[in-house]
């Protein structure tokens, strides 16, 4: 079973009736910015809905997830479901208010981007100027990556998960009850 998807406009028509509008995106991204209303339950934590009544809405950053995992989504609602076409995304093109929270560090997974990214240049530079054994370096991020693509298990994003400034993060950003 797959769900319709709807856009932002009609998202915000039907939450405006009563819809519940579901954030499956990680607690880290939800925290840092989110639809006001929006219930968090991320994919891997998704709960069944028994509700026989009423709407449910799934959005996500850009609507490929929604996408990718409509058929456990419609799955979890045993209700009427739409995805947002789109996601938050659209739904900020669209002058949907949304609410920041800036003092939230960005999501891990942009930080597992900017640190393996810094790490690469600092290994190929220190690689040229200093010494080739610094190339090692890029070469053991990339195997990292690899690896982290492969199994689905990324140590550096394990890493920086208990670095002081994320560790507030999962205490604050936990789920809404409901």
């Amino acid at each position: 079973m797959s769900l319709r998807t709807i856009t932002p406009i009609e998202a915000k028509r039907l939450l405006d009736q009563g819809a519940t509008l579901v954030d499956v995106r990680r607690p880290d991204e939800h925290a840092r910015e989110r639809i006001p209303g929006a219930r968090n339950h991320p994919l891997d934590d998704l709960p069944r809905w028994d509700q026989k009544d009423g709407i449910a809405i799934f959005h996500c950053r850009s609507g490929q997830r929604t996408a990718a995992h409509a058929g456990e989504l419609a799955a979890a609602a045993a209700c009427e479901a739409y995805i947002v076409e789109g996601g938050i995304e659209a739904w900020k093109k669209a002058g949907l208010p949304i609410t920041r929270d800036r003092s939230r560090p960005i999501e891990i997974e942009r930080q597992v981007r900017i640190a393996a990214g810094s790490l690469v240049l600092l290994g190929v530079v220190l690689g040229q100027i200093a010494s080739p054994a610094f190339y090692a370096v890029s070469a053991f991020v990339g195997a990292g990556l690899t690896f982290a693509g492969i199994s689905g298990w990324c140590g550096m994003a394990r890493l920086l998960a208990l670095m002081p400034w994320n560790r507030t993060t999962a205490a604050k950003a936990t789920p809404q009850p409901g």
